[in-house]
């Protein structure tokens, strides 16, 4: 070795070097690899994917191409790391399981929530989501900056002009060296309104900010608990926090889990637990094991059986409970035991200026409102600079028109295209580039409509200077700009919250809390039998459909009442001498559509006596004060009680009104004290009367006169509360039905005898059935028979007709069965998109506020 070699060499001790490369290494990691920038919510793997299948023009509209070329395009120009990690990533961002709002819209195996692997990247397809392009919206006006790829060949961005608020939106996970993050995604919906409040207010606290974002969001739905119990650090006691609060106003933090349970009557009166909806990252198969394995090892008893029923349609875990063990203990030691129970540790975490920070929720949308100013800004001024350079070739257009002989001499006198140039610039003060589009100028150009073109395009061209100068002059209007960006996001993709945010999770759980939020049918038959199915066992038809058997009866046990309620509405039962019962819907056993359900003198809490039989039945949410129970007899007597004096009912029942012998209660309805009422009868009368012709009354109370019944054999067959916009639906026991406006009845004095409602033609039409108040908003009907024929059809199938009409046949009937019920509901968004003829099941309606039921006539 040469003594030029060795005074190359320098003396380092290794432990700086050490700490020099590792920290050097542990940078590079941070800021190239592990963390998302607190702009785009990206790291550079996902940023890189998604800038280069916008580049090969893989939009959410095209067609897909495959994974491997993707990989491939990716790892050749910008990521030149593995492809096994690369499609990886590109699998996470088109998986709805992991990724609230996907990215990449996946055609093939992309795995599943059972840990399942994706296929080869050689079999699967993809292309962007339409969310992914707005992420990408206005890259190619210069709106962020780009930087040389690893070779030097290729420019790539260092971050998105994202409209998307995606770091909070879609979450984050990554472990880097000496930190890690993890991000939950969340609502968009919520999001954006916090963002749109902090813009208006930059001075809101996390607090306020808390108001509109109500919590994670998680793609697999379940629920998390806003309150927490934690030991104080100081005093050593437990004490109840608010943990989301925490979380967002420190960033960092702890959420409990849970997953969507309810509890199912099973044959030979079993229970089985039923989980529809797991917490966020938990594999289903690993926990199916770890239950199995719990069970085997005897730390969990009480579990008969355990099986995956999940299908196309949806997830469903089944756990039979033994006939001799408590489902609820069974359950809390599930919830103790196994993930259906979990933490998500939060740690917001991200690059701001290629720096790691931890940042509360204020922060971190602060930086994206900061972000989309600087992409609003830089492509407004490129939409200025392109329509300033627009303008300058459209003045030299108008020059060129203006002077349009003498440019023709110039340009023939001209020796070649560069002399020509050159004059025109000299003779008419133009640049080179006016020069050279009058150059470029077809012939055709110079009819009048098309000078008329160019003149009316430099107008628009200077008015949108105008509107562009003023947008960089005033921060207000690129911040207002901003704002209704992200309210069109959010009214194109935000949807449904998923995840729901209850109180408290340390408290037991009740009965109710495993119960299924749906809405149902109830069916009560004429000897006292009542069932509950779900609404989607009914599909829709349309109008004199022949339905389906919705109650198998016996000859002498007709169908009697019929509403739609809330599995956790109060039912309240009044018997035809004017007692009440009540009960929670969700005690109502839920039966096929064959059986014939249990009797009501068998359900808790409803204890009737000899002779006394349940006559109408009503539905509520809660017992609101300020409301009443308006009540009608079939004599055409009328009462009134505040609504909460029912509020607890006992076992053996309350007197709710004082019944004649030869009389009995009929109708049951809710008013808020300012409204009219109706009352109809079997042969087609009816009378309208405002509710204050009937003053309150205590319980004990038999009412007054509300209609005088002028032949012999009529009844009441109808009483309610009218309902602003709505209409009376008329229907017979033959089947005919039409739709009456309410404005043809005029409101008159209680104790008349009504006017005319339908007219009715003997044996024909037979006597009025059911009136029940629609309206045409996407409402829907449910009619029964006496023989338990249901028919589900569309309100605006029932034509329109005045009050001396004999409507149109709604129900086709077996011989010798009569119509008794009809129940009104308005379906939800997921059933209003369902299709008319599917034979399958549709989702439930939304609820309502309350449902009634009479004899004969249904809720």
């Amino acid at each position: 070795m040469t003594d030029a070699n060795l005074g190359d060499i320098r003396a380092i001790r290794i432990e700086d070097e050490m700490r020099t490369s590792y920290l050097d290494y542990a940078m590079s990691v941070i800021v190239a690899r592990a963390l998302p920038d607190v702009r785009d919510g990206l790291k550079p793997v996902h940023r890189r994917i998604l800038y280069t299948m916008g580049e090969m023009g893989l939009s959410s509209t095209s067609s897909f191409r495959k994974c491997a070329a993707i990989v491939g395009e990716v790892m050749g120009k910008y990521h030149p790391h593995g492809d096994v990690a690369l499609y990886d990533a590109l699998v996470r961002l088109a998986q709805d399981f992991s990724m609230r709002y996907p990215l990449v819209n996946g055609q093939g195996n992309f795995g599943s929530v059972d840990g399942d692997a994706p296929a080869a990247m050689r079999y699967t397809e993809a292309r962007l989501t339409a969310l992914a392009s707005e992420m990408l919206a206005d890259i190619d006006k210069e709106t962020v900056d780009f930087v040389d790829n690893y070779d030097g060949t290729q420019k790539e961005p260092t971050v998105l002009p994202a409209k998307l608020p995606n770091l909070l939106v879609n979450g984050s996970s990554g472990i880097a060296v000496g930190m890690a993050t993890n991000i939950p995604p969340h609502h968009l919906g919520e999001v954006v309104d916090a963002t749109i409040a902090l813009i208006d207010d930059p001075e809101l606290t996390a607090d306020e900010l808390c108001q509109y974002v109500t919590g994670p969001d998680f793609p697999t739905g379940g629920t998390i608990f806003r309150y927490e119990r934690q030991r104080n650090s100081i005093s050593g006691e437990w004490e109840t926090v608010d943990a989301i609060r925490q979380m967002y106003a420190h960033g960092r933090g702890r959420v409990v889990m849970r997953a969507q349970v309810a509890f199912e009557e099973v044959k030979g009166d079993r229970v089985a637990i039923i989980v529809t909806e797991l917490p966020y990252q938990v594999n289903k198969a690993t926990l199916l094991e770890k239950i199995a394995e719990l069970v085997k090892d005897k730390k969990i008893d009480g579990i008969a059986d355990l099986r995956d029923e999940s299908d196309r349609d949806g997830m469903r875990m089944y756990v039979e409970i033994k006939r001799d063990a408590n489902p609820h203990k069974v359950l809390n030691n599930l919830f103790k035991h196994t993930t259906l129970q979990a933490a998500f540790n939060m740690n917001m975490l991200a690059l701001v200026d290629g720096q790691p920070q931890t940042l509360p929720l204020k922060s971190v949308l602060q930086h994206y409102v900061d972000h989309r100013r600087e992409i609003v800004r830089r492509r407004t001024e490129y939409d200025l600079e392109r329509a300033r350079e627009r303008a300058h070739i459209l003045e030299g257009l108008k020059i060129a028109l203006d002077h349009l002989d003498e440019v023709i001499k110039t340009i023939r006198e001209s020796a070649d295209v560069e002399r020509a140039k050159a004059n025109l610039m000299s003779r008419f003060d133009l640049s080179e580039r006016q020069a050279q589009a009058i150059l470029d100028m077809r012939l055709a150009r110079l009819a009048a409509l098309e000078r008329k073109k160019i003149e009316d395009e430099y107008l628009e061209v200077i008015q949108l200077i105008a509107e562009l100068e003023d947008i960089l002059a005033n921060v207000a209007r690129v911040l207002s700009i901003i704002k209704d960006e992200l309210r069109e996001l959010k009214k194109k993709y935000a949807g449904d919250r998923r995840t729901r945010v209850a109180e408290d999770s340390s408290r037991e759980l009740t009965d109710e809390d495993l119960i299924a939020d749906e809405d149902v049918v109830i069916t009560i038959s004429g000897r006292g039998y009542i069932k509950r199915q779900p609404v989607a066992t009914y599909r829709r038809q349309a109008r004199g459909g022949k339905g389906i058997i919705g109650h198998v009866t016996r000859e002498e046990d007709a169908v009697e009442h019929l509403l739609v309620a809330n599995t956790h509405d109060w039912a309240l039962f009044f018997t035809n001498r004017g007692r009440v019962f009540s009960a929670k819907v969700h005690a109502i056993p839920d039966a096929s559509r064959q059986a014939k359900g249990l009797p009501i003198i068998n359900m808790p809490g409803v204890q009737v006596d000899a002779g006394e039989v349940p006559m109408a039945t009503i539905t509520l949410p809660a017992f609101a004060a300020g409301s009443y129970l308006v009540m009608a007899t079939k004599q055409g007597r009328i009462k009134k009680t505040p609504l909460e004096q029912f509020e607890r009912v006992r076992s053996t029942g309350i007197r709710a009104i004082t019944i004649d012998e030869d009389d009995e209660l009929a109708w049951v309805d809710v008013s808020s004290g300012e409204d009219d009422v109706i009352i109809a009868t079997a042969q087609g009368m009816l009378a309208r009367f405002h509710e204050s012709e009937v003053r309150a009354m205590g319980r004990d109370a038999a009412g007054v006169i509300g209609i005088r019944l002028r032949r012999v054999g009529d009844a009441v067959v109808s009483m309610s509360v009218v309902q602003p916009t709505a209409e009376l639906l008329v229907l017979t026991e033959t089947g005919y039905g039409k739709r009456v406006p309410m404005t043809e009845f005029r409101p008159k004095h209680r104790g008349g005898q009504g006017v005319r409602l339908i007219a009715l033609e003997g044996r024909k039409t037979g006597v009025v059935a059911a009136v029940q108040q629609v309206d045409d908003r996407d409402e829907e009907l449910v009619l029964i028979s006496a023989h338990g024929q249901v028919v589900r059809t569309d309100v605006r199938t029932v034509s329109r007709q005045h009050a001396a009409a004999r409507g149109v046949i709604v129900m086709r009937l077996n011989e010798g069965d009569r119509v008794v019920g009809i129940a009104a509901f308005r379906p939800g968004l997921a059933e209003a998109l369902a299709s008319d003829d599917n034979d399958g099941p549709e989702a439930g309606p939304g609820g309502g506020s309350g449902n009634r039921s009479g004899p004969g006539p249904g809720a």
